[in-house]
């Protein structure tokens, strides 16, 4: 959450809203906020799912320990899942790849080109028709 945290201002120019959900109590989370150094700069919203429902309908949840998994769900503006990073419990994750995933997004809606691998901001898209197929 701090790492994304972060990059939340940037988040935030894209027009994007954050929400930050976990099994752990809304307890756990006011201790969260107010005593972890890195906690205290969350400034989303932190979303008790005590129930596992919202766990258990992302496909995030840990059955066995009853905790969510590393899980990244970016969801478009209709409420469609469009991406979803699950990362194994080791291995944090790389916001700077979710902003450019949503920078990725929001650049193929607006041109109708698709972005190609490694692709970042300022870089062209590539053109979506068949005909280009294994010429660009």
């Amino acid at each position: 959450m701090a790492a994304v945290a972060a990059i939340h201002d940037q988040l935030k120019y894209l027009n994007t809203e954050i929400l930050a959900i976990s099994t752990d109590s809304v307890y756990a989370h006011k201790v969260f906020t107010e005593v972890s150094p890195s906690g205290a700069k969350v400034t989303f919203p932190l979303l008790s799912d005590r129930t596992q429902k919202i766990s258990k309908a992302y496909r995030v949840l840990n059955e066995e320990t009853g905790a969510t998994l590393r899980a990244t769900i970016i969801i478009d503006p209709e409420g469609m899942i469009v991406s979803k990073f699950v990362n194994p419990l080791e291995v944090g994750r790389n916001v700077y790849e979710i902003l450019r995933v949503i920078q990725g997004i929001q650049y193929g809606r607006k041109t109708g080109e698709g972005v190609p691998a490694n692709w970042v901001p300022g870089k062209q898209g590539i053109i979506r028709d068949i005909k280009y197929i294994g010429k660009i």
